[in-house]
């Protein structure tokens, strides 16, 4: 792969040198594979050799402290690896001083069983209280950006002991050029083309965090609407750029056949001037769905802002998992507090079942046949409809839900949705029929076209919703009213009929065109 490198300007992005239009086409997403361990530049010891080196006469008289501790811990449980991100430690499944042979988007360590979290590396501050769980110091280690000392003006080029370290330690070979221009940090602009939209320009991927490193000397950013970041760190090296699917609204898109919630998807190795990707169907298929998965989530949020749709937003927090053998989806809320059958759980998702034991999804979303952008954002809109809807009616009503729907999906021997005449079936056709129109609306207001038929096939019609709206109750008017004693089509009306009484008659006329 080929990866643009960035030149930055006054305002950003160089024009002249734009993004790459063939990323992730010839980088490995699977599995990382590792050569031969390699001796740590910021090592202390390291950086004390290489400022003796360079500044004989002060290496007395200004201080090589230990700023960092390189560590890695093995959580056994969801709570141990939640008490790390409260932390706000920033947490790889790979060591971080070995040669890598093969990039790829995981890493696990052959010395842990497959269904337990692998080692979890990372960079702590020298004072670091370590929770209780197990965990080994790897290294003591000095980064001078970290160190309050080195800002003072003691006369040492800091940037010029890092690359003497390298040197000394024989990674030379990782060292960038040296030119006489100003050092800059990491900056660019991550995109993806969405082939229905926008005449296929370029859109940013947004929300999501870029993460560079070399060895423990690490910057992250998120990037912004439009797809730009700009890391807060300078460096002197090449560098690994990866994209970590934990976005800034709250939400993580996980399962890349490791168990920690938010995925990782490589760039490769790059300049510390920074790289400009953008992401197309023909890049490697898991980076373009995560992509577009991450576009449309972060789109609905936006929408539910009180200056537009005005509904609730998903709860914080949110997992959403990527399966790409299969095709059905689901909104489960797991990890918010729903709690189904274990047997019920294992029919739906099969051989991936015992993966949610350590970290329990919310949503779950079947890509596979999904090879378009369009075709992941109704999917992405409709569960994430779901999310909203469960923030309204709480635990108890999901659970009685997502019984029903998974019940008649495994007693039917795999028809959707069952044929409504099951206990508790209007708990399905109350959510379906708001989920059905949610991703009917905001795929027809993002794409234009014929209205969309998504799920009008179905007993439950959610083309009714579509009619409401159209006598002038809004989104958030029918949002409104579904509260958890809202259980069947029959009470939905009887609701709007209340809050909205004078459509009533035109409500009535909507609903029982599909009695």
């Amino acid at each position: 792969m080929a990866l643009v490198l960035v030149s930055c300007s006054g305002n950003g992005i160089d024009p002249d040198n734009g993004p790459d239009h063939h990323a992730g086409r010839n980088l490995s997403h699977e599995k990382i594979v590792l050569g031969a361990r390699l001796e740590n530049p910021y090592k202390t010891e390291n950086i004390t050799k290489a400022m003796q080196t360079l500044y004989p006469t002060k290496a007395d008289r200004v201080p090589v402290r230990t700023t960092d501790l390189y560590v890695r811990f093995l959580p056994k449980t969801e709570e141990q690896y939640a008490a790390l991100k409260d932390m706000d430690i920033r947490l790889t499944d790979h060591p971080l001083d070995y040669e890598i042979l093969e990039e790829g988007d995981w890493y696990h360590d052959p010395e842990v069983p497959d269904d337990m979290m692998t080692w979890q590396y990372a960079v702590v501050p020298h004072d670091f209280s370590f929770p209780e769980m197990e965990y080994e110091i790897i290294d003591e280690c000095h980064i001078s950006e970290n160190d309050p000392g080195t800002r003072t003006e003691d006369g040492v080029d800091w940037e010029a002991v890092e690359r003497q370290a390298y040197v000394l330690t024989g990674n030379e070979s990782f060292l960038a050029p040296e030119t006489k221009a100003d050092k800059v940090s990491p900056s660019g602009r991550i995109t993806i083309v969405d082939e229905a939209s926008e005449d296929g320009t370029p859109v940013g991927v947004k929300g999501v965090r870029v993460s560079c490193n070399t060895f423990v000397k690490f910057s992250h950013a998120y990037t912004d609407e439009d797809g730009y970041y700009k890391m807060d760190k300078v460096f002197s090296s090449q560098l690994r750029y990866r994209l970590v699917f934990e976005n800034e609204k709250g939400f993580s898109i996980g399962f890349n056949m490791i168990l920690v919630p938010a995925s990782v998807s490589t760039l490769g190795k790059a300049s510390p001037e920074g790289v400009n990707v953008t992401v197309t169907r023909d890049s490697e298929t898991k980076l373009f769905k995560r992509c577009a998965v991450n576009n449309a989530a972060y789109d609905y949020y936006e929408r539910c802002s009180p200056e537009d749709l005005n509904i609730l937003p998903p709860p914080s927090d949110l997992r959403i998992w990527l399966f790409h053998k299969l095709q059905s989806s689901s909104s489960m809320m797991l990890h918010h507090g729903a709690i189904l059958d274990t047997d019920v759980i294992s029919s739906f998702l099969g051989d991936f079942a015992p993966l949610v034991k350590v970290f329990v999804p919310d949503i779950t979303i079947g890509v596979k046949g999904k090879d378009d952008y369009s075709s992941i954002y109704s999917e992405v809109c409709h569960e994430l409809a779901h999310a909203s809807h469960f923030r309204n009616v709480g635990t108890d009503y999901w659970n009685t839900y997502l019984l029903y729907v998974l019940g008649s999906y495994i007693a039917s021997g795999g028809m959707t949705y069952g044929d409504g005449t099951g206990t508790n079936s209007g708990y399905c056709e109350v959510g379906e029929m708001w989920a059905y129109h949610m991703s009917s609306k905001m795929w027809h207001e993002r794409y234009g076209g014929t209205y969309p038929s998504f799920g009008t096939t179905f007993w439950f019609h959610p083309q009714i919703l579509r009619y409401v709206e159209e006598t002038g109750i809004s989104t958030w008017e029918i949002f409104s009213q579904l509260r958890s004693s809202v259980t069947s089509r029959d009470a939905l009306k009887r609701a709007l009929m209340a809050s909205s009484p004078d459509k009533a008659d035109r409500i009535e006329l909507i609903f029982n065109r599909y009695m």
